[in-house]
């Protein structure tokens, strides 16, 4: 294993993924099957193959049914209950005394890349020892259905929330992966409830900005896909 591998990651999974519609009344967005197994078994396999030897759950959502499922396990998985489920940044925040003061990789539920996107997230961070967090970007022709960043020479200098479409003037849309060292944590412990009504791990990241942390980007080059909708797990089930 390479010396510069995250070894621990989160996986936030509480949600029940409401734009699946009626494919999740009765079993949580990550457990899924694509190509005839759980989304997040998938996950947690790239994970490994990118070197992490430990792993937190956080879920929520039908949360016994994910349990239940990685009991056995090869390697250790550990959970954490989000309750009430909130938002993204008080889910992340679970996972404070699982990080260990360590640096760490945290990924969405729902995003499926090639564990060579995790390492490369993870080298950013681990070779810029005053970066804070880096983020996986995807370059698209308009961001305006998830989060544009703009950046100077691998530096983040902005991030907007589902901008209006035609406004943004990047390519960069928020890949859904992230290494953070964990002062973030002492950013996730300030959250206000957004608009609606929830914990936002993207207002960590502006309040981070605003106190001049350098957080950076790290581009993905492979296979990627954010697999929200029925079409998306449709897309990942051809043969």
């Amino acid at each position: 294993m390479p010396d510069r591998t995250l070894a621990r990651a989160v996986i936030l999974a509480a949600g029940r993924g409401t734009r699946m519609g009626q494919m999740t009344e009765e079993i949580p967005k990550p457990m899924l099957p694509v190509q005839g197994r759980p989304m997040l078994e998938h996950i947690l396999e790239r994970l490994a193959a990118a070197g992490v030897a430990r792993f937190l759950v956080i879920v929520g959502y039908q949360h016994e049914a994910i349990e239940s499922h990685f009991s056995n396990w090869p390697l250790p998985v550990e959970f954490r209950l989000q309750q009430p489920v909130n938002g993204t940044g008080s889910a992340a925040l679970l996972a404070r005394d699982f990080a260990a003061n360590e640096p760490f990789l945290l990924t969405y539920g729902d995003i499926l890349c090639d564990a060579r996107e995790y390492t490369r997230c993870g080298d950013i961070l681990a070779g810029n020892s005053g970066t804070a967090a880096v983020l996986a970007v995807k370059a698209v022709d308009d961001p305006w259905q998830g989060a544009a960043v703009y950046e100077e020479n691998g530096r983040i200098q902005r991030i907007i929330e589902k901008p209006p479409k035609g406004t943004s003037t990047t390519c960069w849309n928020s890949a859904g992966f992230y290494a953070f060292r964990p002062v973030v944590f002492d950013y996730l412990a300030r959250l206000q409830p957004s608009p609606r009504n929830e914990y936002e791990l993207t207002s960590a990241f502006d309040m981070m900005l605003a106190d001049n942390l350098d957080l950076r980007i790290s581009p993905v080059q492979g296979a990627w896909r954010d697999v929200g909708r029925p079409e998306d797990l449709a897309a990942v089930n051809i043969p």
